[in-house]
């Protein structure tokens, strides 16, 4: 075994992406086991807390997907524990995981995304649906796509090509958040730019382009072998890789991640990458787009996650060196 300690990887939980997170979390255990970490998956539940004060980990490597994962809550809650973990911290998880806050940042940094709207449940009640949807149409144009405004695995996502549609649309979204987010959509090359920092700063790893076999990259496309092709790297020009990198790196730093994120993006006609969404928890599945753009850059997931969980000890003993001394003297 190598001298990292135990190793906790955290998946499953409660949120509606619970099934994507255990494969990411089976894989990742597995990975680590293959490079002699002692590592530990626990599904999220009501007993995790006593475990996590009765036998803290060294490290723990939450791969939670969704609410509670995404959103900062589980690091708040290592953070109460005093447990060192990879990724980003909880203020950063919340600016990321909110799509309309990531896209107003990134916004603010010369990055283009598309034009969008972002309203509650109830407006649609309180003032009236049709009224809102004609303004909204008229703002946007045809067609949009609706999505939560926080979430990921394409839940609740909808493409609306008719304004007779967008009411439908919205309830499906509506039934994963009480807020939707309806944007402009682009038409081009849908890629993920994955971005990992090791501890010389984030880069970005290949983009990897995807072409879901049905036309929409939905959960089914994401997550069932076959249903969508990936080409690694994208088939872009060079000047457009470059420029997409550059973007996704500039939301990985503008929104204060750290350690490891996947950006979403539309790569336009004339080149131009459009900023869709950031993840703070990238899926580790065998169809997720991370860990392929790491076998594209010649990089084995088990050896990365090994250093990054090694780099968040590390870290953590540099901020309290007393308390890293008083873990190495348990016995």
């Amino acid at each position: 075994m190598t001298d990292l300690g135990r190793v906790l990887v955290l998946a499953g939980g409660l949120s509606a992406e619970r099934e994507v997170s255990l494969r990411s979390g089976s894989r990742l255990r597995d990975a680590l086991a293959r490079v002699d970490v002692d590592v530990e998956l626990r599904d999220v539940d009501a007993a995790t807390l006593p475990a996590l004060a009765a036998d803290p980990p060294e490290v723990v490597f939450p791969v939670l997907h969704g609410i509670s994962g995404e959103d900062g809550t589980i690091r708040e809650v290592l953070d109460l524990y005093g447990l060192p973990y990879v990724g980003a911290a909880p203020a950063a998880c919340r600016a990321a995981f909110d799509k309309a806050t990531a896209k107003a940042t990134v916004t603010a940094a010369g990055v283009a995304t598309p034009e969008a709207v972002t309203l509650p449940r109830e407006v649609f009640h309180d003032l009236g649906a049709a009224a809102l949807i004609d303004r909204i149409v008229g703002r946007l144009g045809l067609p949009v796509i609706v999505k939560p405004r926080a979430g990921g695995s394409a839940l609740g996502v909808g493409r609306v090509d008719d304004a007779g549609q967008l009411a439908e649309a919205l309830m499906a979204c509506f039934g994963y958040h009480d807020w939707a987010l309806i944007e402009r959509a682009v038409t081009g090359v849908e890629i993920a730019v994955g971005v990992l920092d090791t501890g010389d700063g984030p880069r970005a790893l290949p983009a990897v382009e995807v072409e879901p076999a049905g036309g929409v990259y939905d959960y089914a496309a994401r997550y069932t072998a076959g249903a969508t092709i990936f080409h690694t790297p994208a088939r872009l020009d060079d000047a457009v890789l470059r420029a997409a990198a550059e973007t996704a790196v500039t939301a990985h730093r503008m929104l204060g991640l750290r350690d490891l994120s996947r950006t979403d993006l539309i790569v336009d006609a004339t080149g131009t990458a459009h900023f869709l969404e950031v993840n703070v928890a990238p899926g580790l599945t065998d169809t997720s787009t991370w860990p392929m753009a790491l076998h594209a850059a010649g990089l084995d997931l088990a050896v990365v996650a090994r250093d990054l969980a090694a780099q968040a000890q590390a870290q953590a003993q540099a901020r309290d060196p007393d308390r890293a001394r008083s873990r190495a003297a348990r016995p």
